[in-house]
């Protein structure tokens, strides 16, 4: 499924990134980069354990991977990129490695972690939680140029294939490192610094962000989920040189700087899905008002459509039969607008109409009241709160500024100009049993009525039905 230009720009994983958008992550990038020089003279000093700030943390990095994975599958429910598939599953991975990790760290939940006295588990679980994480960024990277990949029928089982593949990949790779990890080589000694195998394992690692960091700049990034996936590529390199290449072990300042970035990397794109989302439901509201106003406005002339006014009468009607109030109508009918038509053409016609809705919304000026263009050449005047005896004041008016108009009518059987009749009906003072008022409709019939009154008697002029056989007003 292709999208079109305008949804394109919808979306953090298909709107192309903007100057000022680059401007922003190259900032961002800078200060890190000084943030970065300035802590790293500091990084080998010891600090007390924090076992608060480790449990905070790593519940921040799950709460921030959860939400970025499920925001990363809804776009992909509509992009289709196995690409942005594989990201989001990455996250969730990310999102799910966090349990483990908590759960084996020494001295958070039992001296020796849930999961035995091996101290290496916790270490093992944390490298393959960021493996794992940077495996589904290259792969994000390495396919994120290619076509959607998937038809346009529903996303539910390629997302729940993805989510069963994270949870199946991070059991896994917990087990290996519970059962494993006594023969697996040691990472951390028992005073808490790292072997030289951490140091080495920390250059492979920082070696592959490059290499990702590589591929996404061998071209510009050409989305903004690309260009803040490359931020996020970025700190996570200075994460790794402040917590396994400039500090010496567990709880010295670089172990809690380097978690502080990477908890700084991992916010940067969830911060963009919700700014974008936020910018979707702005968008989402006003295309919603815009069809609102496209299904209730005639386009011909601006005022309300027959729909608008059906939905408004109806409830006028119930307000009025409810508070014993005045309602009235008037239905107007342009005289022999068809001859005028024939003799003029349509475009005249339609300048016609225009002409006469403007005479109607400068007529009735009230709050409250409707003027809409029912079909053709008849229009509707809604009047809440107001009797038979004013809207027949008002609808005379019309007819009079009607012929100030003097718009040119050879053709019409009434006069030399475009003259209109109306018919008026007004809710009768009685109860709502009464048969002749059962319904919205019945105001209706009876206004119509009276238009037909009016025209019988000879047009360009206004008929007034009072519940009984319609009775000419005087014009």
């Amino acid at each position: 499924m292709e999208l079109d230009p305008q949804e394109d720009q919808l979306f953090l994983a298909t709107n192309r990134a903007g100057p000022n958008q680059r401007r922003q992550a190259i900032i961002v990038i800078g200060v890190a980069i000084v943030a970065c020089l300035i802590a790293a003279p500091f990084a080998r000093v010891p600090l007390p354990p924090a076992w608060a700030f480790l449990s905070v943390h790593e519940s921040a990095l799950f709460v921030i991977s959860l939400i970025t994975a499920a925001l990363l599958f809804g776009q992909f429910e509509i992009v289709r990129s196995r690409a942005l598939l594989i990201l989001a599953a990455g996250y969730l991975y990310a999102a799910v490695m966090t349990v483990p990790h908590l759960l084996a760290f020494p001295g958070i939940f039992s001296p020796h972690g849930v999961f035995g006295d091996n101290p290496q588990i916790s270490t093992w679980i944390f490298v393959f939680w960021r493996v794992g994480y940077e495996v589904a960024v290259i792969a994000y990277a390495l396919m994120r140029h290619r076509g959607p990949a998937f038809g346009p029928r529903g996303a539910g089982g390629e997302i729940a294939l993805a989510v069963a593949v994270a949870l199946v990949a991070a059991l896994l790779l917990t087990l290996i490192a519970i059962i494993f990890g006594s023969e697996l080589p040691a990472l951390v000694q028992p005073d808490g610094r790292y072997t030289k195998v951490t140091l080495v394992i920390a250059i492979l690692t920082w070696s592959v962000a490059l290499a990702v960091l590589f591929v996404f700049w061998r071209r510009k990034p050409d989305s903004v989920l690309d260009l803040w996936l490359s931020v996020v590529i970025v700190l996570s390199l200075l994460a790794a040189l402040q917590s396994s290449l400039f500090n010496t072990g567990r709880f010295d300042f670089g172990f809690y700087s380097g978690r502080l970035f990477g908890l700084a990397a991992a916010s940067f794109v969830l911060i963009n899905l919700l700014v974008e989302n936020g910018r979707l439901y702005a968008k989402l509201a006003a295309g919603q008002a815009e069809l609102r106003r496209l299904t209730t406005v005639d386009p011909l002339t601006g005022i309300a459509n027959r729909r608008a006014f059906d939905t408004v009468l109806d409830t006028e009607w119930r307000r009025a039969m409810r508070n014993r109030a005045g309602l009235s109508l008037l239905l107007l009918d342009v005289d022999c607008f068809k001859s005028f038509n024939d003799v003029y053409g349509h475009p005249a016609g339609d300048d016609c109409l225009r002409k006469i809705a403007g005479v109607l919304v400068g007529t009735a000026r009230r709050g409250g009241e409707l003027i809409a263009r029912c079909g053709g050449e008849e229009f509707a005047v809604l009047l809440p709160g107001v009797g038979a005896t004013e809207a027949t004041a008002l609808a005379q008016r019309v007819c009079q500024s009607v012929r100030d108009l003097n718009v040119a009518h050879a053709a019409s059987t009434v006069t030399a100009y475009v003259t209109v009749s109306i018919g008026v009906a007004a809710m009768l003072a009685v109860r709502s049993t009464d048969p002749r008022q059962a319904s919205p409709a019945s105001l209706v019939e009876r206004a119509d009525r009276a238009l037909y009154a009016a025209k019988a008697a000879g047009r360009d002029r206004v008929a007034e039905d009072v519940g009984q056989p319609a009775v000419r007003v005087a014009v």
